[in-house]
């Protein structure tokens, strides 16, 4: 199995509801394609280092998930693209 890090941000200018939405929509794709969600953390919002997208602060979130096949993060990362509401993510492979 491999093991990976998932942080994606939301932005933050939209309601708690559509933020929790868009967590869970992108657990049900990982889980849907076969990877074992291990540790999700919501690590709060922040201010990002620079602007990205017109937006100065973001909710961070970090999953870190077991697969054995890259399927699960080819979607991830194809979702988080499509997401408005991402406004950035990084994937990576965790060596044990």
């Amino acid at each position: 199995m491999k093991k990976y890090e998932i942080m994606f941000i939301i932005r933050t200018d939209i309601e708690e509801k559509e933020v929790k939405d868009v967590v869970s929509s992108m657990k049900k794709s990982l889980k849907d394609n076969g990877a074992k969600l291990i540790e999700e953390k919501d690590m709060g919002q922040r201010e990002l280092a620079y602007e990205i997208k017109k937006h100065n602060n973001g909710h961070y979130f970090l999953f870190i998930i077991e697969t054995s096949t890259n399927a699960a993060t080819k979607e991830f990362d194809r979702l988080a693209l499509i997401n408005e509401n991402i406004i950035r993510h990084l994937i990576i492979r965790v060596d044990e």
